[in-house]
């Protein structure tokens, strides 16, 4: 098997290009909203913090990861997933010991130069792990496979959600259970999945932490608590519906300037987007993302092997709960979980990975001709 691929003209040709500069425009919106989410109204005129230029600096070290992954030959990653999986296990067994806490949550290792986020790393091991499992023959999914494969996605879940990062921690669940239903389960199986998962959900009330419990009522009354859990959906709905149909325009949305609201360059970076190009402009980012979706769900179509369709699947599913999630509890629908949004929300380990992830899928895609069904 060769590492990597050899760049010629037909690699050139055979690549999604749809995927690749769909993603770059996406980067590029999210630019230019972390760009005025950045900026500060005072008396003297417009400051800014330097959360755009971070973001810059990491899109384009994922950029660089993205063409570098691009070469590799994604079957390699089947042999790499192991090790990899059980590196990142490693690494979240140290954040609790080493971690760095900020704003109460103890989530990032101190590198010195910079911070990593062994949870986002924690998304890509799952998948590649979870793909590498599941490739290994397409029969659909008994009980036992399916528990071997949840179990997979299990351990570096409990690991996160005791960081405490629920979001994340959801995020690799549905990640799994994407991938499980993308390979097939079967029917009886299903069906019983189907009445077990409602009916126990509610217990999981019982091992939330009283600020995620507060979070689950805020969302179902945000008006029990304005000034406090309620306040960053409060905030978040006024900057939305202030936009109305074209917005206020590009850096003057009152409740971000202003700093009413909060998180405005992360989790609520929707918001600010809302607010300064209202429901046309918010709309037209939904459909960028939906056709985004559309280019790998493309490639998952045209995979010549079990592995990379699967892993496509599994990284489909990864944006798509993402987008889901995050525009959701930005705009009421559901609760607050600490989701960002691809390309749009600053993170500089989260840039890392969602390029890391197209640069796989547009591997998958050059090398669509090469092997057998």
């Amino acid at each position: 098997m060769k590492v990597f691929n050899t760049p010629n003209k037909r690699m050139f040709l055979d690549m999604n290009w749809a995927l690749f500069i769909t993603a770059i425009v996406i980067f590029s919106v999210g630019f230019v909203n972390l760009y005025s989410a950045s900026s500060i109204r005072l008396e003297d005129g417009i400051t800014h913090t330097p959360f755009y230029e971070r973001q810059l600096m990491w899109g384009g070290i994922g950029l660089g990861l993205m063409f570098a992954v691009i070469l590799i030959n994604y079957k390699i990653l089947e042999r790499l997933a192991s090790p990899f999986y059980f590196f990142v296990l490693f690494l979240l067994i140290l954040v609790p010991v080493f971690g760095k806490t900020v704003y109460g949550a103890q989530r990032w290792l101190d590198l010195g130069f910079f911070s990593l986020q062994p949870s986002e790393f924690a998304k890509f091991s799952v998948l590649l792990m979870g793909a590498k499992y599941l490739a290994k023959d397409g029969e659909t999914l008994g009980w036992v496979r399916l528990f071997k494969l949840l179990f997979i996605g299990l351990v570096p879940f409990a690991l996160i959600v005791k960081q405490p990062d629920l979001g994340t921690g959801l995020t690799v669940l549905f990640l799994i259970g994407g991938m499980a239903l993308f390979h097939g389960i079967k029917w009886k199986v299903l069906r019983i999945c189907l009445v077990i998962i409602p009916l126990t959900l509610p217990l999981s009330w019982f091992v939330l932490h009283d600020y995620q419990q507060e979070r689950i009522l805020t969302f179902l009354d945000p008006s029990r608590d304005p000034r406090g859990a309620g306040y960053h959906i409060i905030q978040s709905q006024i900057a939305i519906g202030s936009g109305e149909l074209l917005g206020k325009g590009f850096q003057e949305g009152t409740q971000s300037q202003l700093r009413f609201l909060p998180e405005k360059h992360t989790d609520f970076a929707v918001a600010v987007l809302g607010e300064e190009w209202g429901f046309v402009g918010s709309v037209g980012v939904v459909v960028i993302f939906c056709f985004f979706l559309f280019c790998i769900y493309s490639t998952i179509c045209e995979a010549r092997d079990r592995f990379g369709s699967t892993l496509c699947a599994g990284i489909f599913f990864y944006f798509f709960w993402q987008v889901m999630v995050n525009t959701g509890m930005v705009v009421g629908i559901m609760p607050v979980v600490g989701i960002p949004l691809p390309f749009i929300s600053y993170g500089g380990t989260a840039m890392m990975v969602n390029c890391i992830l197209i640069g796989i899928v547009l591997s998958v895609s050059i090398n669509r001709f090469v092997f057998k069904a």
